[in-house]
């Protein structure tokens, strides 16, 4: 069996390059970061399987492909203020963390955040910071941000977090009906008042709950947080974690 970095070799190999992600920055910083450690540890041997998998919270961690896409898309660059909405395990914050200046990302979770902060301190990363809150909100005292990436899907753009981008700053999200049709956008802020949207795909991801996105309820925009995964047999776990359409 191959060892955990030629698995992390192959991943950047097979299921990155060979789909399009080719920024030099995003490549080394996946084969840098341990994902191994971002997920339980009964699923490790997973880790880097072409699929999302199931963590703590009965949340999700994207498969590797999705990550590459949406830092990729970003354009982050040595230097920039990331701001991540849905940290999840911190796996994407950790990616995004080896190319920009600093990352702040917020989860909604304490249990989540809270084991993030641990691997980050696990693996030295003090370029991230992980907090617990309402991401749909953004975080304006740390504004303005060269880039924003939210890990779920919100009825819409918040405006609230354009308004969080530096003039250039690009924001990538999921957006759609939180159990139905989902697309990738990317959103430049070309000045104050002026942004350009560009289409990358279908995806699937957990609601954004908050003030922004969708309700607790799941009723109306601004869906239910999902219950904690009870115990069931790790293979049906992954299935229904994977993407059943669009990205794969």
């Amino acid at each position: 069996m191959a060892s955990l970095q030629e698995q992390r070799e192959q991943m950047v190999e097979r299921q990155l390059k060979r789909r399009g992600v080719d920024d030099p920055a995003v490549l080394a910083a996946m084969r840098q970061v341990p994902r191994e450690l971002f997920v339980p540890e009964a699923l490790r041997e997973f880790a880097y399987d072409d699929s999302p998998l199931p963590i703590e919270a009965g949340q999700t961690i994207s498969q590797p492909y999705i990550v590459g896409l949406m830092v990729q898309a970003a354009e982050i660059r040595p230097g920039d203020a990331v701001l991540e909405i849905g940290a999840g395990s911190g796996y994407a914050a950790a990616v995004m963390g080896r190319i920009a200046g600093r990352v702040t990302a917020i989860e909604r979770h304490e249990t989540l955040s809270a084991l993030a902060r641990g691997r980050m301190r696990q693996l030295g990363y003090d370029n991230v910071e992980i907090i617990t809150g309402d991401g749909s909100r953004g975080r304006p005292e740390g504004a303005p941000y060269d880039a924003i990436l939210a890990s779920a899907t919100g009825p819409s753009v918040p405006q609230v977090l354009i308004d969080q981008l530096d003039i250039g700053g690009r924001l990538v999200m999921p957006v759609g009906d939180r159990a139905g049709e989902q697309r990738l956008v990317k959103v430049t802020r070309r000045d104050a008042t002026h942004v350009e949207e560009e289409d990358l795909g279908a995806v699937r991801f957990v609601p954004l709950i908050g003030e922004h996105g969708w309700s607790e309820t799941g009723a109306t925009p601004a869906g239910p947080s999902a219950a904690p995964a009870p115990d069931r047999p790790i293979p049906a776990m992954i299935r229904e974690a994977a993407i059943p359409a669009g990205r794969a």
